[in-house]
């Protein structure tokens, strides 16, 4: 059977498997599945049909390596790396948050795993419930100010969506509009540029904000 095969019989077994999504995001109101709500059951799996699947990370690039531990043959899904500074977190947090964004997307395109679309949640509908909101408290002067600047590296496949991708992971973040309008003007750059180049895009982002700073107020 080959790792192809293999990985189809593997998509299928998953979806008999009821999976409860875990994660729920407040500012746009949708559940989603995070990594530890399929990850067990794909490793179960995978192991039944004889398959290996391995992250591994670089400069520009996460891989999924999905191997065939009978003859060897392998199926690569790649990912762009995309960069946040995440409010108060040490160098090592970020790097450990980004991977685990990484390693939940790449195995969500490798077993086609479907659930509610976020631009569902951001597009199209004034009908959306808003999120109940939070009280706002200004930082002592000693306390770190909200890190919002992003890092894209220009050497990804799809610059677009690494801008917006990052930039939901900061957003996510924010814990009031003026938040919200910070990464928007640390940014600006990066996005006048994804304005120039992508104007669908740029106004996908700026839904998103919009989203984000109406659930903030």
């Amino acid at each position: 059977m080959s790792v192809h095969k293999k990985l189809m019989e593997a998509r299928v077994k998953l979806q008999s498997r009821e999976i409860k999504k875990s994660g729920h995001n407040k500012f746009s109101g949708y559940h989603y599945f995070e990594l530890g709500d399929f990850l067990p059951h794909i490793q179960s799996i995978f192991n039944e049909v004889g398959l290996c699947g391995v992250v591994t990370f670089n400069r520009d690039y996460a891989e999924l390596a999905i191997t065939d531990v009978e003859d060897g043959t392998q199926i690569i899904i790649q990912s762009p790396m995309a960069a946040a500074e995440l409010k108060g977190a040490h160098p090592i947090q970020q790097m450990g948050a980004i991977q685990t964004y990484q390693r939940r997307y790449l195995w969500m395109a490798a077993l086609e795993i479907v659930e509610h679309d976020v631009l569902d949640a951001t597009h199209g509908s004034d009908k959306s419930a808003k999120a109940e909101p939070k009280p706002i408290t200004k930082p002592a002067a000693n306390e770190r100010s909200f890190a919002s600047s992003l890092t894209i590296p220009d050497g990804v496949t799809n610059w677009s969506q690494a801008v917006i991708d990052a930039t939901h992971v900061v957003l996510d973040l924010s814990e009031s509009a003026d938040d919200v309008m910070d990464v928007f003007k640390k940014n600006r750059t990066i996005y006048d540029r994804l304005k120039s180049e992508d104007s669908a895009a740029y106004e996908t982002l700026m839904q998103l904000f919009k989203t984000m700073k109406e659930s903030l107020k």
